[in-house]
């Protein structure tokens, strides 16, 4: 098995704390200090998880709205992981221009496949690839 890379680590950790927000409905920074407190945070990059969580918590209203239009259901009827999972995703397309979107796109797959229904990720990678080319992401 090959070693996973700080950067998916943080993604995985990011797709977790949001899904623990969304259920919870506590304060993110709440979320965060409970999650690297009780989680396993070996080999994460910690910059970069801070920054998907809290961006993706912060934006959640503009990024569900750049979602929407590319969903089959509203952002509200989507499974918690499955809408972390493009939360997250959103958040890299329109704000980590640095992050290429085919990467981002593979990221939230390979996460989705880990965490998401065992179809889950082909619903995500359906949805990304329309939402990609409509921000406009080289």
């Amino acid at each position: 098995m090959s070693k996973v890379s700080p950067r998916r680590r943080a993604r995985e950790c990011a797709v977790q704390a949001l899904y623990s927000w969304a259920v919870s409905k506590n304060e993110i920074a709440e979320v965060e200090l409970s999650f690297i407190t009780d989680q396993e945070m070996k080999g994460v990059d910690m910059p970069y998880f801070r920054k998907l969580l809290q961006g993706s918590a912060e934006y959640c209203d503009d990024l569900e709205q750049t979602l929407a239009p590319h969903l089959d259901r509203a952002t509200g009827e989507l499974d918690p992981i499955e809408k972390s999972v493009l939360l997250m995703a959103a958040y890299e397309l329109k704000y980590q221009p640095d992050v290429p979107y085919k990467v981002v796109i593979n990221e939230a797959i390979e996460v989705a496949k880990v965490f998401g229904a065992e179809e889950s990720h082909k619903y995500i990678n359906g949805v990304l690839d329309k939402l990609a080319p409509a921000l406009k992401r080289k």
